[in-house]
Parts: C-alpha cells; sequence; structure tokens
C-alpha cells in the first residue's frame, strides 16, 4: 500500500498545483545549530490542510455536496477547496472550535454547525448526513497524499535535509510527511495531545487524551489507522513537549524570525529547541498560524 501511496503524492502535487502555494523554505541557524524551517503556515488557508482537501475533491468526479468535521483547519481547508471548485460544504466542528477559525470556515462560504465537546462527537454527527461527500480529516490515503506534497516541496527545494520534524493531531500530515519526504519523520505531540505516542506503545491506536494549548489543531483523540498503518511503517521517531515548551517556542519564533504561528505548528520546533530532534540538517514543518495569539 504505502508504494502506492508514496506514488500518488507525485500525482497529488500535479493535480493541486493550480490551487495551492508552494510555500517558501528559510534555511537558517540558530543557536549555533542549522536548521530549515518549511513555511506551510503561508499556505492558502493559513495552514497545510488545503492540499489534502483539494486532493480528496479532485480525486475523481465532484460531489454535489461536502460534509466533514474539523476543529478548525480542516474546515478552514474543506470550506475554501469546495468553494474554489464550486461545491457547498458544511462544516461539523465543537462547541470549543476557536472564534477566528469558525469565522474563517463561515468567511470561505461553509455552513458551520457546532455539535459537542470533542472532535469525535462532530465527527460523529456530520457521518450521519446523507447525500453529501465525507472529507476526512486525516483517515484517508487520498487526503495523506495531498499532505505528503508539502514534505515533496520541501526536499526537492533543499535535499540535504536529513530529518523533517512535524507536529501531530491525527496523523495525515506526519503520515505524509514520511511518504513524500523519505527522510526520518520527527512526529512531535504535546505531552497531554498525544494519540500518536500512545498508540506506538500499545502496538495500535487507542484512545488519548487531547487537553493542550495546541488542542484545537491537534485534538484527535486517536491516531487514524491509515496514517498509523504508514508511520509504523516508515522510519519514525516520536517525541511529547510541554505546553511550556510550545509556548516558549512560539515566542522564539517570533522574536528570532518574526513568524507568527499556532501552537500546533510551534510545536516540533519546541522539540528542536529542546536538542531532541535528530539529524545534520533538520527541517522543521510550520504547518498553520490560525491564532488569535499575537506576539
Amino acid at each position: 500500500m504505502t508504494a502506492t501511496l508514496a506514488s500518488e503524492v507525485a500525482a497529488a502535487a500535479e493535480r493541486i498545483r493550480p490551487y495551492v502555494r508552494r510555500t517558501p523554505v528559510l534555511r537558517t541557524e540558530f543557536d549555533g545549530r542549522p536548521l530549515v524551517l518549511k513555511l506551510e503556515h503561508l499556505q492558502r488557508t493559513g495552514s497545510f490542510k488545503l492540499r489534502g482537501a483539494l486532493n480528496a475533491l479532485l480525486s475523481g468526479p465532484l460531489p454535489e455536496r461536502v460534509v466533514t468535521a474539523s476543529g478548525g483547519n480542516h474546515g478552514i481547508g474543506v470550506a475554501t477547496a469546495a468553494s474554489i471548485l464550486g461545491v457547498p460544504a458544511t462544516v461539523y466542528a465543537p462547541k470549543s472550535i476557536p472564534d477566528g477559525k469558525a469565522e474563517r470556515i463561515e468567511a470561505a462560504g461553509a455552513e458551520l454547525v457546532r455539535v459537542g465537546d470533542t472532535y469525535s462527537e462532530a465527527a460523529a454527527a456530520a457521518h450521519e448526513v446523507t447525500g453529501a461527500r465525507y472529507v476526512e480529516a486525516y483517515n484517508d490515503p487520498v487526503v495523506v497524499a495531498g499532505q505528503g506534497t508539502v514534505a515533496a516541496e520541501l526536499v526537492e527545494d533543499v535535499p540535504e535535509v536529513d530529518s523533517i520534524a512535524v507536529s501531530v493531531g491525527g496523523g495525515g500530515l506526519a503520515a505524509g510527511i514520511a511518504l513524500g519526504g523519505g527522510r526520518l519523520t520527527v512526529a512531535v505531540e504535546p505531552e497531554h495531545c498525544d494519540c500518536l505516542n500512545r498508540a506506538l506503545e500499545a502496538g495500535h491506536p487507542v484512545d488519548a487524551d487531547t487537553t493542550s494549548i495546541a488542542s484545537s489543531a491537534l485534538g484527535a483523540t486517536r491516531i487514524g489507522e491509515v496514517p498509523f498503518g504508514i508511520l509504523t511503517s516508515h522510519p519514525v521517531h516520536a517525541l511529547r513537549v510541554t505546553d511550556e515548551q510550545i509556548l516558549d517556542a512560539q515566542t522564539v519564533l517570533w522574536q528570532e524570525f518574526r513568524l507568527a504561528v499556532e501552537p500546533a505548528a510551534a510545536t516540533p520546533f519546541a522539540a528542536w529547541l529542546a536538542g531532541q530532534v535528530p539529524g545534520t540538517l533538520p527541517a522543521i514543518v510550520l504547518c498553520g498560524a490560525n491564532t488569535t495569539w499575537t506576539p
């Protein structure tokens, strides 16, 4: 399966190219150590999620209607992809969705329905909708292939990169990085929002807490079966960081590089600051900037 999926990353890149930005990389150093920052927070919609949403909708006949569930960024991505392609969309979100992300979903033209206290409750409600194409947030090979285009761009621009650090929610981006990058994937989670680490410890996907400053973006209660299969068959180094480290990393990214990102995007950088990310030239994917945080 993974060999086929890897080739699908290249197909996804061609498919979505007219609609997404090829986000820049910043090759730099900090604290005497070299690193590469993939500035995916500069993507249309403010996160990588547009890639997977577009690839899902463009991989077959356009549906008459689209539905999904999201804690924020995926909903913005699906709403925008549907708008680009002229398809009506409905996004189910937990009641705790940040106001800024809710506003962006509605500004993209989608109907927003708030249900339950967690992503899983919103997803259960969305799956009850009939007569619409459900776009998975992460547990779909087509979505994973779309997210993998982030890594494909990165290694094309900086081939010397030997590890790629990325935050993990449901695992779609991390799995895409593993497929599209051909490098060691360093999968980083907040301590109390760590479904991948718990799944690796258990040997299979299990439920996890979602209490973190980054939970609006990384708050999947369980790693997806599709991403888990990919991440356990590719070189992956899984880490945890604290909320305090994440907040400090946000501040450093602003103070040193004038990059304002959301906590989820600062999560892998927090691990790098702590010296936990291996590699002679590691890359950090800054995955999103949909936040009301200001420096």
